[in-house]
């Protein structure tokens, strides 16, 4: 299985998508949005802001779930 590391993180309070990197090895706790400055953290039960409110999960979990 190819881990994918590009992904759209979309922010909840004002919709501003942007494509990012995930890092590949580490969890993600914290995203502050481009427009809004919104500091975004993980949802309860998420292991980081990307398998929160990006549209790929993080790469830690693409492999658990492999």
């Amino acid at each position: 299985m190819k881990i994918k590391t590009k992904t759209t993180l979309t922010c909840p309070r004002c919709g501003f998508k942007k494509e990012e990197i995930m890092p590949a090895d580490v969890c993600q706790f914290f995203y502050q949005c481009q427009r809004c400055n919104e500091v975004l953290k993980p949802k309860e039960g998420d292991c980081c802001v990307f398998c929160s409110y990006a549209d790929t999960r993080c790469p830690p979990k693409q492999i658990e779930e492999a």
